[in-house]
């Protein structure tokens, strides 16, 4: 029976998408390896890393290591606090400058047209400009113009791109929702303000959206915020537990072969 092929759709979640790097690693021990992935804002970044070559235990140090002044760039305010330059670069150094056909795993990257409101997907080009333009938060970074479009956040549009990762060819697609909100989280900052906002716009919008994929990992991230990258270990952490809990679920997926849904 020929193997079934596995799409991993990574959601938005800002620095809850630390968890992303958790379930990977787990997958991985349990000698889960995918064949797509589909990423939205910091979904798109774990992905690219990863699809890009870069192993699990060099995503945890990275993690770890890659404090917030090595990428945020603030800027005069204008259409954004920061303006995105430090991140691109450090995503084009790390995926070697390539361009998305060229990585170890196909990968399709989401963003959304400010001007159109459509959802955009890269799948080829610089991996750099794609990841720039994914994550791009309203409000917080400047958006990212692509062939004339004037991209932000894929979590706007398509919180965890299940479909995408369907579309490209997976007969299993296992989805990984870092979104949450604590209702105990008080904004103290803007940043903190603009991240709530968009949170509960995306929760919204999910949760009234068919939701497809075969297995739905949550890590639990609610208590952690979005705008501090700080907690690291934790958040990795409960991407792992995440995944731990939903291995047999998988493997039972694996085994009958998936949904082949089309």
């Amino acid at each position: 029976m020929k193997s079934p092929k596995i799409g991993l759709a990574l959601g938005s979640g800002g620095a809850r998408g630390i968890a992303h790097v958790g379930v990977i690693k787990m997958l991985e021990e349990e000698g889960i390896f995918v064949d797509y992935i589909a990423g939205s804002s910091m979904g798109s970044l774990v992905g690219a890393l990863y699809a890009s070559g870069i192993g699990t235990e060099m995503l945890v140090k990275l993690a770890i290591n890659l404090k917030r002044k090595y990428w945020m760039d603030l800027t005069v305010p204008k259409m954004g606090f920061v303006s995105g330059d430090k991140i691109k670069e450090m995503v084009k150094i790390l995926t070697h400058g390539k361009d998305i056909e060229q990585l170890n795993i196909p990968l399709s990257i989401v963003a959304t047209d400010l001007l159109k409101g459509e959802r955009v997907i890269f799948n080829k080009g610089p991996v750099y400009d794609a990841v720039r333009a994914s994550i791009s938060i309203p409000g917080i970074f400047v958006p990212q113009e692509v062939d004339g479009r004037i991209l932000v956040d894929g979590g706007v549009i398509d919180r965890v791109p299940i479909r995408v990762a369907r579309d490209m060819g997976a007969d299993i697609v296992i989805g990984v929702d870092v979104g949450g909100m604590s209702s105990d989280e008080k904004p103290t900052t803007i940043f903190d303000v603009i991240s709530r906002s968009i949170d509960i716009m995306e929760r919204e919008i999910f949760r009234h959206r068919v939701v497809d994929a075969d297995i739905m990992i949550r890590p639990v991230v609610d208590q952690y915020s979005a705008t501090a990258f700080t907690q690291i270990e934790e958040l990795i952490e409960a991407g792992e537990q995440a995944a731990k809990q939903m291995l047999d679920t998988i493997k039972e997926a694996i085994q009958a072969g998936g949904s082949n849904e089309t």
